[in-house]
């Protein structure tokens, strides 16, 4: 029991350093320089923009309504870890700005350096998000309105979340002084933060299927295993051209380690013939652990993860 609840502070303990990361992007690199991100965030920076409406309250109501209309489109209740993240989100909005030093805010604001502190902003968002996502985490937003189209149409969620982006920040057009550069540097900025939660969610643990024709198969796979430790399992195979019949060995490594095993296969067999493909989803003895409520999370793949935390809570 004591572990459980160690876990659970544990999980939310991470997602509000992600959080804490995502709302400095925004108000440390975004915001000063008058840049429209996606998701909610960029609506209220729209209003903010437009009015002078303060980003924390707009933030508050518009995901607010959003839970409301998705409570009620949707029926279901949403998880704990998406209201928290909304709440903390909203707090961090108003009082960050209060503790950010004016001076790093004068050195951000430049349009001489604009498209450096526009990659920088997009990275730091990238980075809180996926830290967040990695403990089930999530801020609501244009998610609901995702869950809320794909009830009536199968349309892809990611599909979904890229159009209401584009809709946000194409809105940015409106505000005065706006050009199509503005627009430019906002669709950089999500394309950045995108990358960047991908990055930071595969990151080492992608793994790759190896498989290997080769002749000298025994002495390759017996290395294999003293070298790097990883299972080899040998197929029987059968040429079509040919009709021979040969072994053929298939493994799957991480990503870092796949050199080492070209350096392998190049010492034994240098005429030997290697296919190699990425995977996702390998759990078992060396790899990722099947648990109860995985949460595995891109941002093309939101809607499955706010349903497996609302599930879950």
């Amino acid at each position: 029991m004591q572990k459980k609840y160690f876990d659970i502070l544990k999980d939310y303990a991470v997602i509000s350093v992600g959080l804490l990361i995502y709302v400095f992007a925004w108000v440390t690199f975004i915001v000063p320089n008058g840049i429209v991100g996606g998701g909610v965030g960029g609506v209220g920076a729209l209003i903010y923009y437009a009015t002078g409406f303060e980003i924390s309250y707009s933030y508050l109501l518009a995901n607010a309504l959003l839970l409301l209309l998705g409570m009620r489109i949707i029926g279901r209740h949403f998880g704990a870890k998406t209201i928290y993240g909304i709440l903390l989100s909203t707090a961090l909005f108003h009082y960050l700005p209060m503790v950010i030093p004016e001076t790093l805010i004068a050195q951000v604001k430049s349009e001489q350096n604009l498209l450096l502190w526009v990659l920088v902003g997009g990275i730091f968002e990238g980075v809180g998000i996926g830290i967040a996502f990695t403990r089930g985490g999530n801020t609501g937003g244009t998610d609901i309105i995702a869950l809320i189209v794909n009830k009536f149409k199968h349309i892809n969620p990611g599909r979904v979340l890229l159009y209401c982006d584009a809709v946000i920040i194409g809105s940015s057009i409106f505000l005065p002084d706006r050009t199509i550069l503005s627009l430019l540097y906002g669709g950089i900025m999500v394309t950045v933060s995108t990358y960047v939660i991908d990055a930071l969610l595969v990151g080492s643990k992608q793994s790759l299927q190896v498989l290997i024709f080769s002749e000298q198969y025994e002495a390759i796979a017996d290395k294999v295993c003293k070298v790097l430790g990883r299972g080899v399992t040998m197929l029987y195979a059968k040429g079509w051209y040919t009709k021979h019949e040969r072994n053929v060995l298939l493994l799957v490594v991480r990503k870092y380690e796949i050199n080492a095993v070209y350096r392998i296969i190049n010492e034994i067999d240098r005429e030997a013939f290697v296919s190699t493909a990425s995977v996702t989803g390998v759990f078992g003895e060396g790899f990722e652990p099947i648990k109860d409520g995985t949460i595995t999370l891109t941002r093309r793949k939101k809607k499955r993860t706010l349903q497996e935390s609302d599930r879950a809570h």
